[in-house]
C-alpha cells in the first residue's frame, strides 16, 4: 500500500467549536440523570454547564447573521453572557464543594461587566475581543487559584486536574484576546484558523471533558462526605451518635491534657421516659428525645460536643468548663425544658445527670464516664431530676 498519497486531514475550527457546543449541551443534559438528587454546589454546576453550553450555541449562531446587524449584537452579546455566567457559577460551585469562602460577588461582577462593555463596544472588532477574552482569562485564573488553595474539606486530585486544564485555557484564551485587540489582521475573525485560535478549540474541547471529570468526582467526594456524616450521626435526634462521639470526645482530651485547660462530662438520663412510652406511646417518647437533642445543641457552647450515648442517655463533653461552666449549662438547659417543654411535648420533662471533671493528666475519659455515670445513678436514687457532681454529691442550684 503506497502511503505517501495520504495526506494530513485538515482541522476545521467550526467543527471543534460545533463539537464543542454539541459536548457542553450533552453534558447539560446528562449531568442531572447521573448526578439524581442535588445539593447547591451540584445545582450550580449543572447550570454553569448548561449557560456555557447555551453560550457557544449563540456564539455560532451569530455567525449566520449580517456582520454588525442588531441580530449578530444581540445573539453575540447575550453567548458572552452564557459563558462568562456559566463560569462563574461553575466557579462558586467548586468552591463549595473545596469548602472555601463562596467569592460569588467577584465571579459575577466579572460576568456582568465582561457582558456590558462586550455589547456597549460591539462595533469595535478589536476592543470587544479583546475585552471578552481578558476577562474570560481573568475569571478562569481566579477559579484556578481557588482551586489551588488548601482546602479545608478533605478533597480528592480533581482539583489538579482543573487547575491544569484552567489554566492552559487561561493562556491560549488571553492570547487570543492579544492577537485580537492588537494583531487584529492576524485574528480577523472568530473562526480564523490561526495556530493560536486552533489551540484555543483544542483546549477547549479538552477542558469541557476535564470538566465534567471534575464535577463528577467532586460530587462524588461530597456524597462519600454525607455519608460520613450519616455514619457518625444518631439516625432520631441528628446529634452525634455513640461510637462518633467517643472519637471525638479522646481527641478533645488529647487536647486538653496537651494545652491543661479544664473539662467537663455531663451524663444526662430522662426521667420516667419507659413512662413516656407507655402512656403517651413510642412516638411521643421520639419525640421528647429530639426535644432534648436540639435543647442540648442550643444550651452547649461553641466546642462542646453532644452525644447520644444510649437509650434516653445523652452525653456532653464541655471544653475549658470548670465547674461553674458545668453548673451554667444545666441551668440553662433545665431552664428551657421547664418552660418549653410543656408547650411543645405536652408534658413535663426532667433528667438526671451526673457530672466528672478532668481530674489529672493522667485522667481518661472511660475513668471521667464512669464517674459521671455513678453519680448519675446517686441523682436518680435521691429523687431524680437534679444534677450532681462526682467530687460533690450534692444538689446543683439550679
Amino acid at each position: 500500500m503506497d502511503f505517501s498519497a495520504l495526506r494530513p486531514m485538515p482541522i476545521d475550527i467550526a467543527s471543534l467549536h460545533i463539537g464543542l457546543t454539541i459536548s457542553m449541551l450533552t453534558m447539560a443534559v446528562a449531568l442531572p440523570a447521573v448526578m439524581g438528587k442535588v445539593n447547591d454546589a451540584a445545582r450550580r454546576a449543572q447550570l454553569g454547564v448548561i449557560l456555557q453550553g447555551v453560550g457557544w450555541g449563540l456564539l455560532l449562531l451569530s455567525g449566520l447573521f449580517p456582520p454588525g446587524s442588531w441580530s449578530d449584537r444581540l445573539s453575540s452579546t447575550l453567548s458572552m453572557a452564557g459563558i462568562s455566567g456559566g463560569l462563574a457559577l461553575n466557579a462558586t460551585a467548586f468552591d463549595l464543594w473545596c469548602g472555601h469562602t463562596v467569592r460569588a460577588r467577584v465571579q459575577v461582577l466579572l460576568a456582568v461587566l465582561m457582558t456590558t462593555g462586550y455589547g456597549m463596544g460591539f462595533a469595535s472588532y478589536p476592543f470587544r475581543v479583546g475585552w471578552a477574552n481578558f476577562l474570560l482569562g481573568l475569571q478562569m485564573a481566579l477559579m484556578a487559584a481557588a482551586l489551588a488553595r488548601r482546602p479545608p474539606l478533605p478533597v480528592g486530585r480533581w482539583r489538579w486536574l482543573l487547575v491544569v486544564s484552567l489554566v492552559l485555557q487561561m493562556i491560549v484564551t488571553v492570547w487570543r484576546g492579544v492577537l485580537g485587540a492588537f494583531y487584529t489582521e492576524l485574528y480577523p475573525t472568530f473562526l480564523a484558523p490561526h495556530p493560536v485560535n486552533l489551540a484555543f478549540a483544542l483546549v477547549a474541547n479538552a477542558t469541557a471533558v476535564l470538566s465534567l471529570v471534575g464535577i463528577l468526582l467532586a460530587h462524588r467526594d461530597e456524597a462519600a462526605r454525607a455519608l460520613e456524616r450519616l455514619a457518625a450521626l444518631d439516625g432520631l435526634t441528628g446529634v452525634f451518635n455513640r461510637r462518633a462521639w467517643l472519637v471525638q470526645a479522646e481527641t478533645e482530651l488529647a487536647v486538653s491534657v496537651r494545652y491543661d485547660h479544664p473539662l467537663a462530662v455531663l451524663m444526662i438520663d430522662l426521667d420516667h421516659f419507659k413512662q413516656i412510652n407507655d402512656t403517651r406511646g413510642h412516638e411521643a417518647g421520639d419525640r421528647a428525645l429530639c426535644f432534648v437533642a436540639e435543647a442540648l445543641r442550643t444550651a452547649v457552647r461553641a466546642g462542646d460536643v453532644v452525644g447520644r450515648y444510649g437509650g434516653e442517655e445523652f452525653c456532653v463533653l464541655m471544653n475549658h468548663a470548670d465547674h461553674d461552666a458545668a453548673k451554667a449549662f444545666d441551668r440553662r438547659l433545665r431552664s428551657h425544658l421547664a418552660e418549653a417543654g410543656p408547650r411543645e411535648l405536652g408534658h413535663d420533662l426532667t433528667y438526671s445527670a451526673g457530672i466528672a471533671m478532668r481530674a489529672s493528666r493522667d485522667d481518661t475519659l472511660d475513668a471521667m464516664l464512669r464517674r459521671a455515670d455513678a453519680t448519675l445513678y446517686v441523682a436518680k436514687a435521691q429523687g431524680r431530676a437534679r444534677t450532681l457532681d462526682a467530687h460533690m454529691p450534692l444538689m446543683l442550684p439550679a
